[in-house]
């Protein structure tokens, strides 16, 4: 199986990569188009601020790229929010493929949300023999607000989509990379897929 992590400058890459390791796999860096479209699988990763990483993103025209894959792919943390419509962080447009807009949290609570926190309302496979309510690593301070494409919820101040799920595309807020066994194995749920 062919595993393609997007590098595009913006990411914890080296987690995903020995998380995918511990799984009994390898991926691949890449940010070239033609290796990214012959995966079986793409792992979308981000770590950062989203205008930039957009900004990244479209200096190799990767943002055309991604909504037009067709394998399974998993966008993690600010991978996920770069796949909703557009972020209140920078008032940035993103690619669009999960019809939904990333807010900011309210000063109401600490931000960044930073730690663990339950998932719960668990749909897909992607968390086929996860428990409701376990645990996942986040670090964020923007949200995607809970929509007909959430996989899962958790709440901090609101209730909000904490992974999301249209057609191939995947994406998750937390950190399934740092998030221990039970992170690793939704990992591997994607992996099967």
């Amino acid at each position: 199986m062919k595993i393609v992590i997007i590098n595009y400058g913006a990411g914890n890459i080296q987690s995903i990569m020995f998380a995918i390791e511990r799984l009994g796999f390898k991926a691949v860096l890449s940010n070239n188009p033609d290796e990214i479209k012959s995966a079986d699988k793409v792992i979308f990763p981000g770590v950062g601020e989203a205008s930039s990483a957009m900004s990244k993103l479209r200096e190799s025209s990767l943002d055309s790229l991604i909504p037009e894959l067709k394998q399974p792919v998993l966008g993690i943390c600010l991978g996920m929010q770069l796949m909703c419509n557009k972020t209140e962080e920078g008032n940035t447009e993103g690619l669009g493929i999960f019809d939904v807009d990333v807010l900011k949290f309210s000063n109401n609570v600490k931000v960044p949300q930073m730690g663990w926190n339950q998932i719960y309302d668990l749909k897909t496979d992607l968390f086929k023999g996860i428990s409701e309510n376990e645990f996942m690593y986040l670090v964020h301070s923007f949200y995607a607000p809970n929509c007909d494409e959430a996989i899962a919820t958790t709440n901090y101040d609101v209730e909000y989509a904490s992974a999301l799920q249209k057609d191939n595309f995947y994406g998750t807020q937390f950190h399934p990379e740092k998030s221990g066994d039970v992170g690793e194995k939704i990992l591997g749920n994607f992996l099967k897929m």
